[in-house]
C-alpha cells in the first residue's frame, strides 16, 4: 500500500512522542522509530515503538548522524521526521536542507522558528495582527533591578528563550514563576541570571483564575502555509510540580470560532507550516482570551486532538506522502483527555459543571488516556504506567494540599 511507503522517525521520550506514535499506529498500523536521550516511562516496553536511547540525541552532530544513518538504511522509504520536544524541533528546522532526499521535515525555516520561540519577538507579531496577550514587561540583563513595572503584583515570570534557559539549571528552577511581591521578583531574576542565562525575561500581569480558565489550541498548517486543522481544548487541570507547571492533565475539547479565526490569521500571515500549539488564558476582567506563547510543534497533550477524531498522523501523511489537498477541519466533537486518575481529576477540578460533563463523556466512551492503548498492553508496561498514574495522588496532595 502507498501509505506504508514511509516510516515515522520521532525524537524525544515523553508523552508527546508516545501520543504521536500511537496516532500513527491507530491510523496505519505501523510502529514508529524513536530516538530519545534516556529510557522513559511513556515508551517503556512499548510494542508500537522501536526506541533507542542516546544521551546526545539532542546535540547537532549526533542528531544529524542518527538521521543520516537511519535514512541510508531505509533508502526505499520516505522518512517522516517529527520532533516532539523544542530542542529537536529546532534542530530539525535548522538542518532540514542538509537531510538526505528521502527525509521529510515539515517545519518552518529556522529564522521564523527562532523568532517565534523567543517570547519577546512573538508578542511583537501578536501586536501587529491584533492577537491579545497579557500585559508584559521585558527585562534584559543590563536593566538591573532599578526598573518600574506598569502593573501591580502578583507577577508571572518566565524566560523569553526556554531552550537557553534549561541549559543553565539551578536548584530552585521552575518552568514558570508566580510571585506576590517585588522583592520575590527581584530574587527570581537574580537566581535566573546568576545561573548563566543571558537572554531577556518576560514579566507579566497575572491573569486571575484557576486552571479552568486555560485553553490550548493545536493547529496543522499544510506545506503551502494554509491552516487545515484546528482543535481547541478547554484545560480543566494542570500539573503543579515545579518542572511540570503548565503541563496539561485534563482537557475537554470545545469550539470558539472568533478565537480560532484570529489565530488562523496570525499563522497564515506568517506563512507558517506544520504543527503549532498556543497556550491561552481567559481574562475575566475584560472578557478576552490572551495568548501566552506558541509552541512550534504539537504539544505534549496532542492526543486530545486525535482522541477527538482528528488524527494528527493522517494530516502529515495526507499532506507530504500522498500529496492530497486537505480541507479545513475545525474540531467541534466533544471529548475528554486526561493523564491523571479519575479521583485526582474529580478532587482538584473545582466547578461541578465540569465534573458532570466529564462523567457524561466517560459514560459515553469519549474519554482517553493516551498512554493506555489496548494493542500495547504488555504486563510490565501496564504495571509501570499504573504505578506512575497512582503517583499523581501524592504529587497533587503535596502541591495543592488536599
Amino acid at each position: 500500500m502507498e501509505e506504508k511507503s514511509f516510516i515515522p522517525l520521532l525524537f524525544a521520550g515523553d508523552i508527546n512522542v508516545y501520543s504521536v506514535a500511537r496516532a500513527f499506529h491507530e491510523a496505519y498500523g505501523i510502529s514508529s522509530y524513536v530516538y530519545g536521550k534516556y529510557s522513559s516511562g511513556p515508551c517503556f516496553e512499548s510494542k508500537i515503538i522501536h526506541y533507542t536511547a542516546n544521551e546526545k540525541a539532542d546535540e547537532q552532530e549526533t542528531f544529524l548522524h542518527l538521521i543520516n544513518d537511519f535514512a541510508k538504511k531505509h533508502e526505499d522509504k520516505k522518512i517522516l521526521l517529527i520532533g516532539c520536544g523544542d530542542s529537536y524541533v529546532q534542530l530539525a528546522s535548522e538542518n532540514k536542507d542538509r537531510f538526505p532526499a528521502n527525509v521529510i521535515a515539515p517545519y518552518i525555516d529556522i529564522e521564523l522558528m527562532n523568532a517565534l520561540i523567543h517570547k519577546e519577538k512573538f508578542y511583537a507579531m501578536c501586536e501587529r495582527v491584533g492577537v491579545d496577550y497579557p500585559n508584559t514587561f521585558v527585562h534584559h540583563p543590563q536593566d538591573g533591578m532599578d526598573f518600574t513595572l506598569p502593573f501591580e503584583a502578583p507577577f508571572i515570570i518566565k524566560p523569553s528563550n526556554g531552550i537557553e534557559y534549561w541549559r543553565h539549571p539551578f536548584a530552585t528552577q521552575k518552568k514558570v514563576y508566580k510571585v506576590d511581591s517585588r522583592e520575590e521578583l527581584n530574587q527570581v531574576l537574580t537566581e535566573i541570571y546568576g545561573a548563566g542565562y543571558s537572554d531577556s525575561i518576560i514579566i507579566q500581569d497575572f491573569i486571575p483564575g484557576d486552571d479552568t480558565y486555560m485553553r490550548v489550541l493545536t493547529n496543522y498548517s499544510d506545506k503551502h502555509g494554509s491552516v487545515k486543522m484546528m482543535c481547541l481544548g478547554h484545560v480543566l487541570l494542570e500539573e503543579h510540580t515545579p518542572h511540570g507547571i503548565g503541563n496539561h492533565a485534563v482537557i475537554i475539547t470545545e469550539h470558539n470560532e472568533e478565537l480560532e479565526n484570529k489565530l488562523r490569521r496570525l499563522l497564515e500571515e506568517m506563512h507558517y507550516v506544520g504543527f503549532s500549539n498556543f497556550d491561552i488564558k481567559y481574562d475575566q476582567r475584560d472578557g478576552k482570551y490572551k495568548v501566552f506563547e506558541i509552541n512550534t510543534r504539537q504539544g505534549r497533550s496532542n492526543f486530545y486532538v486525535t482522541g477527538a477524531g482528528a488524527n494528527i498522523a493522517k494530516l502529515v501523511v495526507e499532506d507530504y506522502i500522498l500529496g492530497h489537498d486537505l480541507n479545513l477541519e475545525v474540531v467541534t466533537e466533544e471529548s475528554l483527555w486526561w493523564v491523571v486518575p479519575k479521583k485526582v481529576a474529580y478532587t482538584y477540578i473545582k466547578p461541578n459543571e465540569y465534573k458532570e460533563k466529564m462523567k457524561r463523556l466517560v459514560a459515553s466512551g469519549k474519554a482517553v488516556n493516551p498512554l493506555f492503548y489496548k494493542p500495547d498492553n504488555g504486563l510490565k508496561r501496564k504495571l509501570k504506567l499504573f504505578k506512575n498514574l497512582m503517583g499523581h495522588h501524592l504529587k497533587y496532595k503535596k502541591y495543592l494540599g488536599k
